[in-house]
């Protein structure tokens, strides 16, 4: 198998995973409180490069089926896209799993625009952010860090095996 396929082929399957795994527990992925477990998906990129784009598309497929579906594909997917530029360049895992929940800041300004009504005060804005920034700080660094520390990376095979791709 050559390169590009391989990694057309990781790309294909990273998206249909975020897009599963967001579809499959739906009532948890969207709105102004998300436990979005998907996202622990984003650490695949801290240990090889190769997954940003998948997690990227899955993003933008999930994101068709939020309820401001034009919204979120632009502004979800533009936020995973700088989240994974970080990711990709850090060493450390806790920052790993601290972008994505600093990146659910431009999340927060999203649902507080199409899903709370008017006026927009400071204050709803940092508890908008706060209840964004709570369910993804649990997910990545309640499941996702976990995950990868003493899973995963602790799995010299699984690990190289990622970085292979």
């Amino acid at each position: 198998m050559s390169k590009n396929t391989r990694r057309i082929a990781v790309i294909g399957v990273t998206a249909a995973l975020y897009f599963a795994l967001t579809l499959a527990f739906q009532g948890l992925s969207y709105g102004n409180i998300q436990f979005r477990i998907s996202e622990t998906l984003n650490l695949l990129a801290f240990v090889n490069p190769v997954f940003a784009p998948g997690v990227i598309l899955g993003c933008l497929l999930s994101n068709m089926f939020s309820p401001f579906a034009a919204a979120d594909m632009i502004v979800g997917t533009l936020e995973s896209a700088l989240v994974m530029f970080f990711v990709i360049r850090t060493k450390k895992l806790t920052l790993a799993c601290l972008y994505p929940v600093i990146g659910c800041l431009i999340i927060a300004v999203e649902v507080m625009f199409f899903y709370l009504d008017p006026p927009h005060t400071f204050v709803q804005f940092l508890l908008c952010a706060a209840s964004v920034l709570f369910g993804e700080a649990v997910v990545m660094f309640g499941a996702g860090f976990p995950l990868f520390k003493f899973g995963i990376l602790k799995n010299e095979k699984l690990t190289a095996f990622l970085k292979s791709l």
